[in-house]
């Protein structure tokens, strides 16, 4: 195998693998990437073996064609270390040795024979659907905070896709919740399509987005059973699915919070930022005392102090009620509008949050104990 590629080019693909290979995997064949020079095309693979991410570099010079692995993070250090722009030459000398060269830099790294690399072959053709990168980003991003981190609850460890209809329209429904709070949004689809309702795991979404963040186009979406393939121009992620049900999360909407606070989104989010500064953990609520047009945020910290603020908003009532700040700033960080809802009903009920600049997400966020 003998092969030249572009260092940002090649950097770029291997920036990716990174986040697909564990850092501590059992079978060194799982720290290595697969790499394949053929077709003036050179692929590079990672794997965890719940995930897969192919990237192919096109049009790249290849001297003789070939495949082999080595080991990602330390091949990745090398390269982002190197002029960038330049060229690289890579050279598979015996076996088991990947020759590169780039200027006046040599190395050698140690290879594992590519017949040792798991790969899965699949046939995904059956049920494929498009969408635009940036609306898949968008459903992604809107609940990807609201994900649990709690092991005992796996089928809550992950963002749940399904189809919705609404008077008689057809969308991609996104939910996330930690049981805490809930992240809900939904993009528009042309027409129905074939999707079995899956849940998506937590390191793909981490890695989809850092993919979907620098492309813009369509992408290919294609599920059978337990796996799911997203197609990018020139990546593809296969990722397996959480097996679980995941909980009726239409029940927990609130339906009559009519009780409803508008408020300038920025003012809100730097408000409610300050005053939680006092509590170092982010764990102590930030309380609402809230009055005609008047809202008074504070936290009260035993240890550290207490904060306060006043804003002015429009509200019609009077309530007391506790939120966590971390859940607040997350969820208005999502926020499209200039100005953010809350609705409520009582001190002990969830508050329903809404975008006056993004109709098709909703938040719901439960209120501590006072």
């Amino acid at each position: 195998m003998k092969f030249s590629v572009n260092q940002q080019d090649l950097q770029q693909a291997l920036n990716y693998c990174q986040g697909v290979i564990e850092k501590r995997s059992t079978l060194p064949i799982l720290s290595n990437i697969l790499l394949n020079a053929q077709n003036s095309k050179l692929t590079i693979t990672a794997t965890d073996l719940d995930l897969i991410f192919i990237h192919q570099i096109k049009n790249i010079e290849i001297l003789e064609e070939g495949n082999t692995t080595t080991t990602s993070s330390i091949m990745y250090d090398i390269v982002r270390k190197f002029s960038s722009g330049k060229k690289i030459n890579f050279n598979l000398t015996e076996i088991s040795k990947l020759h590169l060269e780039s200027e006046k830099s040599i190395f050698n790294l140690n290879c594992i024979s590519s017949s040792e690399f798991p790969l899965t072959d699949e046939n995904f053709n059956e049920n494929q659907f498009s969408m635009k990168s940036k609306h898949l980003l968008k459903l992604l991003n809107k609940c990807k905070f609201s994900v649990s981190n709690d092991e005992t609850r796996h089928y809550l460890s992950g963002i749940y896709l399904h189809q919705t209809e609404v008077e008689d329209k057809n969308y991609l429904t996104a939910v996330a919740t930690d049981s805490h709070r809930m992240s809900i949004s939904k993009i528009r689809l042309d027409q129905k399509i074939d999707f079995e309702p899956i849940i998506l795991p937590k390191k793909t979404i981490f890695q989809l987005c850092s993919l979907l963040d620098t492309y813009d186009g369509d992408v290919k979406i294609s599920n059978i059973k337990s796996k799911i393939k997203f197609e990018l121009n020139d990546s593809i992620l296969i990722s397996k699915l959480i097996d679980g049900k995941f909980p009726n999360y239409i029940q927990v909407i609130p339906k009559n919070n009519q009780k409803k606070l508008e408020i300038d989104l920025k003012l809100f989010l730097n408000s409610v930022d300050r005053v939680a500064s006092v509590s170092l953990d982010k764990k102590d609520g930030v309380k609402f005392n809230l009055s005609k047009d008047i809202l008074n945020l504070s936290v009260n910290n035993t240890n550290s102090g207490d904060g306060k603020e006043t804003l002015n908003v429009k509200f019609d009532h009077d309530l007391e009620i506790s939120f966590n700040s971390r859940y607040l700033i997350d969820i208005a960080s999502q926020i499209d509008g200039e100005k953010i809802e809350i609705f409520f009903n009582d001190t002990g009920s969830p508050a329903l949050i809404k975008d006056p600049g993004d109709f098709d997400s909703i938040f719901v966020v439960m209120p501590m104990k006072a």
